[in-house]
């Protein structure tokens, strides 16, 4: 959903209420259900495990109408993406190997296959130049692993170290094949959110951080810590003024981000992202992973499933491989 047009009141802070809640049902969130992959529904909680992602399967298919579902299951569960082809002979030895491992984590891992010759655009995507290739996702970010067949010790120990980044980016979640979605609850963490509600936006922003120390895969409190820091960034600031000063200073990395937070909540997410990303394009070192740094902190505000983040998305992913 586009949050509504918000306007900055200094005695009572930014009201986020607009910005997507993960307790709304389907009908009054905005886009309904979760992304779909090729086989089903996938990237939804399962059951009641808050940690548990729903899939098709361990491994499974995508082309380029399906691809944007593995951004969401890789907010919580780390891709691997095996990018093949019917003629390549290497590309046949190696995949038995990639699904034989993946399914041997347990779901700490899924794979995602794609075929080349059917979706030259990610070849494309992903600067294939030879195959196979096999990369991952991690939280939307492509991570080069390798190319050509390897044996299965060594595709192992590749893993192995995918799961320890996965981890570090606080990517623990696991893949859990079916599953229907739960009711919708109540928040989790009331204090925070009524804080946040009456714009404390500092006493949000403490209870969401104490709750993340506590359990790291706490997506709720990531939601929360993410709605807590744009609102404390946006106090006493009037959108307008900030997007006028970026539009004015093209190349100022702080006033780009600081436009992209007003238009965020001004309901022009999609302004805001190629704001970010364009100059993502343009920039290296400290300031290109602010900018990378803000661009995932709105996309946590919004949602996976929201749709400026689904194509802010592919263009990141673009921008940084």
């Amino acid at each position: 959903m586009d949050p509504s047009q918000e306007s900055t009141q200094p005695n009572q802070g930014l009201d986020l209420s607009a910005v997507r809640s993960k307790n709304m049902p389907a009908e009054q969130g905005g886009q309904t259900g979760q992304a779909a992959g090729a086989n089903g529904a996938v990237g939804g909680q399962a059951g009641g495990d808050p940690n548990a992602v729903a899939v098709p399967g361990l491994v499974f298919d995508v082309d380029e109408s399906t691809f944007t579902s593995l951004v969401a299951i890789s907010d919580r569960v780390p891709v691997v993406i095996d990018l093949w082809a019917e003629w390549c002979e290497p590309c046949k030895q190696l995949s038995p190997i990639l699904e034989r491992v993946v399914t041997s984590y347990g779901g700490r891992l899924v794979l995602a296959k794609v075929d080349v010759d059917a979706n030259p655009r990610l070849q494309q995507a992903f600067g294939v130049q030879s195959i196979p290739t096999v990369v991952a996702l991690i939280k939307g970010q492509p991570v080069p692993l390798f190319q050509s067949a390897l044996p299965e010790p060594q595709v192992q120990a590749y893993f192995d170290e995918l799961l320890k980044l996965a981890g570090e980016n606080g990517v623990t979640g696991h893949a859990a094949v079916g599953g229907a979605e739960p009711e919708p609850a109540g928040p989790a963490h009331p204090e925070a959110e009524e804080a946040l509600a009456k714009g404390d936006f500092d006493t949000a922003v403490n209870l969401f951080k104490a709750a993340l120390a506590n359990s790291p895969a706490d997506e709720e409190a990531k939601f929360g810590l993410a709605r807590a820091g744009l609102g404390r960034r946006l106090i006493d600031q009037e959108p307008a003024d900030l997007i006028a000063a970026a539009d004015a200073d093209p190349k100022n990395v702080d006033a780009a981000k600081a436009a992209a937070d007003a238009e965020v909540v001004s309901g022009n997410a999609g302004s805001a992202f190629n704001r970010l990303i364009s100059l993502i394009r343009t920039t290296a070192g400290d300031e290109k992973e602010s900018l990378r740094l803000r661009v995932l902190d709105l996309f946590e505000v919004l949602g996976a499933d929201d749709p400026a983040v689904t194509k802010a998305r592919t263009a990141l992913m673009r921008a940084l491989f």
